[in-house]
């Protein structure tokens, strides 16, 4: 009798071919009551016109892109995706206006989590 192998049910295997959707929602630590502050900020003046629900998803993001190309010269595109251009720009933009000090490295830890509170907050 040939050797099958089992997987538990409802597991897939990986394939290094296969892509990552993007989160949804990226809060970057905010509370759902900061959140919905940045988005109140980000309808008054980047164009989001979604629900003011706390939770940073793609069209929160996508407004926040808008904001980032005007303000700190963001040059991707205007997708909602939270990838590594975008935390780029917005690390150099903590950096100049939130007190962020780490690197430019496209790493959304504590650091630049610290920094975007501290923009939440100032909303």
């Amino acid at each position: 009798m040939p050797h099958t192998s089992r997987r538990p049910v409802g597991q897939i295997p990986w394939t290094a071919s296969q892509q990552v959707a993007p989160l949804a929602v990226v809060n970057l630590g905010l509370s759902n009551a900061q959140a919905k502050e940045v988005q109140r900020w980000l309808a008054r003046s980047w164009n989001y016109n979604d629900a003011i629900d706390g939770q940073l998803g793609t069209n929160s993001w996508k407004a926040f892109q808008r904001f980032l190309r005007s303000a700190a010269n963001y040059n991707d595109a205007i997708d909602g995706v939270f990838g590594l251009n975008t935390v780029k720009v917005l690390q150099r933009w903590l950096k100049a206006h939130y007190g962020y000090t780490g690197a430019i490295d496209g790493i959304a830890g504590s650091g630049t989590q610290a920094a975007f509170k501290r923009f939440a907050n100032a909303r």
